[in-house]
C-alpha cells in the first residue's frame, strides 16, 4: 500500500474520542446540538416528553454544563448527557 493510501485510510477512520456541546437549538419538531467540532446531531423532541410539551422559552433557557457534556433546563428539571445523545439514548428508554 502506498503512503498516501494509507494516510487516506487512517484519515478516513479518524473517530472523535468526544462530544461536547457548544449550542442548542429547536424546531417544531427536533432538538439540533451543535458541537464543538462542528457537528450537529439531532434528535427528536418526542424522546424528551418534558421538553416536547415545554414553551419555546422555556426550552431556550439551556444551560450547557461540566464544559459541553451536559445540558440542563432548570425551570424543567430536565437533564440530558451529550454522551447519551450520540448513543440514541432517550428519556422514554432510559
Amino acid at each position: 500500500m502506498s503512503i498516501s493510501a494509507t494516510a487516506e485510510r487512517k484519515a478516513r477512520s479518524f473517530v472523535p474520542t468526544s462530544a461536547l456541546a457548544k449550542a442548542v437549538t429547536f424546531d417544531a419538531d427536533m432538538m439540533h446540538v451543535t458541537l464543538v467540532d462542528g457537528r450537529v446531531t439531532s434528535v427528536p423532541l418526542v424522546w424528551f416528553p418534558t421538553l416536547y410539551h415545554a414553551t419555546s422559552e422555556q426550552r431556550a433557557h439551556c444551560e450547557i454544563g461540566g464544559g459541553g457534556i451536559g445540558l440542563h433546563w432548570a425551570d424543567l428539571d430536565e437533564d440530558i448527557s451529550v454522551a447519551g445523545l450520540m448513543a440514541g439514548v432517550n428519556s422514554i428508554d432510559g
